[in-house]
């Protein structure tokens, strides 16, 4: 087993904690519970963010959590290279952050969407992405109420030139996302933020394959390389 230290931040109201650290040890690293009131990430190697409803999504959805005193140590050490992969309501919370740019907002469908959904990873240079080809098209189940990622006309053109779109939908939008963006990128490729939930693709037992795991490997070849 790698010596690779995974924290997962647990927020009231987290629901996937539990599957993402599950989804770390299978990836054969150590898992690290962080809690959100505890202003200390216990010198972990990366940072997962995990789905839910953080807060009860008041105000909107990650607003609060932004301001989480986990969220005070997390912020600047992600700005400094820490690996961070916001998933679902991580993501949202990513964006409240400012770590990454856009928002997520209410599905255009104004509906809650669960099903498994094809995808396609546009970018294999970040951190959480190394072990997939360009291009590979995968399946990974997405559950969202408020998972239409939207941004002004010159952050769309900067995300499509600069290549910081992670995942594209194949097929069906499921939520209105503009430009079919499922994940994107900040400018460094440490800081991931994914609307599907990769946590629960890992085994073909449980999931629909196993498509979600390198996002999770991925992270653990960067450290080692590191």
């Amino acid at each position: 087993m790698s010596t690779a230290r995974v924290g997962v931040i647990t927020f009231p109201g987290s629901l996937d904690d539990r599957d993402a650290a599950r989804a770390v040890r299978l990836a054969e690293a150590r898992a690290v519970p962080l809690w959100h009131a505890d202003p200390d990430l216990h010198g972990v190697d990366a940072v997962i963010l995990p789905g839910g409803f953080s807060y009860g999504d008041y105000l909107r959805a990650g607003a609060i959590a932004r301001f989480a005193p986990v969220m005070q140590e997390l912020i600047p050490a992600a700005r400094a290279g820490l690996p961070v992969l916001g998933i679902c309501n991580g993501f949202q919370v990513l964006c409240e952050s400012h770590l990454l740019p856009g928002a997520l907002i209410r599905n255009e469908n104004l509906h809650f969407g669960c099903h498994d959904q094809r995808l396609r990873v546009e970018n294999t240079e970040t951190a959480w992405t190394s072990e997939y080809s360009p291009g590979q098209e995968v399946v990974i189940p997405v559950k969202n109420g408020e998972g239409r990622y939207v941004a002004d006309a010159a952050t769309l053109s900067e995300l499509e030139r600069e290549g910081r779109v992670v995942a594209r939908y194949l097929g069906v939008n499921p939520n209105g996302s503009m430009n079919d963006i499922a994940g994107v990128t900040n400018e460094a490729g440490n800081v991931v933020g994914l609307m599907p939930h990769p946590e629960h693709a890992i085994e073909e037992l449980t999931g629909p394959g196993t498509d979600g795991l390198p996002f999770f490997t991925s992270v653990l070849k960067r450290l080692v390389n590191a």
